[in-house]
């Protein structure tokens, strides 16, 4: 299986009342890293069977936004699994629930999702140590119970990719 570890884009600074801060959405920095991190991915082919995400509304708008741009057709998936605070157990246990799939993309937030990232590449059962910024994806190949990282980009380097891109696409009128 293919793992893809995304953690929900900017969404401004937390909120002190949980209950508020459930509802917390993506600010425009947020939707903006959504769109590079998205176009980035159909750019590498990325295909996913199934996106699952936190019930927060900052990471159901980050696999929605990163989700249309990959033209995933399926139904979002919502896991408690990928609430904060959540332990490695839930985690092992939504990937035995999608394990039948080639590939999935997981969307949630940290620190748990960088927990939940090292301690599968970590093939002695201890965490490596990686921390996932806002909006950034990784990709694991799963064997079993434990994976290797084949890749892992924030959206300040797809960004500067990206421009890059367009700015060598575009004709050079400097040279008449």
């Amino acid at each position: 299986m293919i793992l893809y570890f995304l953690r929900h884009a900017s969404a401004g600074e937390p909120v002190a009342n949980l209950k508020k801060d459930e509802k917390r959405a993506l600010d425009k920095e947020g939707i903006e890293q959504c769109g590079y991190v998205g176009r980035a991915l159909t750019a590498l082919n990325v295909q996913v069977d199934a996106i699952v995400s936190s019930p927060l509304k900052r990471c159901t708008q980050t696999a929605s936004l990163v989700g249309n741009e990959l033209g995933y057709e399926g139904k979002l998936q919502i896991d408690n699994a990928l609430r904060p605070g959540t332990g490695l157990a839930d985690f092992r246990k939504l990937l035995e629930k999608y394990s039948r799939q080639e590939a999935i993309m997981v969307v949630g937030h940290n620190p748990n999702l960088s927990q939940f990232l090292g301690s599968v590449i970590s093939d002695s059962g201890c965490e490596a140590s990686l921390e996932l910024k806002k909006g950034s994806v990784a990709k694991v190949e799963m064997r079993r119970t434990f994976g290797t990282l084949q890749w892992c980009v924030t959206p300040k380097v797809v960004r500067v990719i990206y421009d890059a891109a367009v700015e060598s696409s575009r004709p050079n009128t400097s040279r008449k």
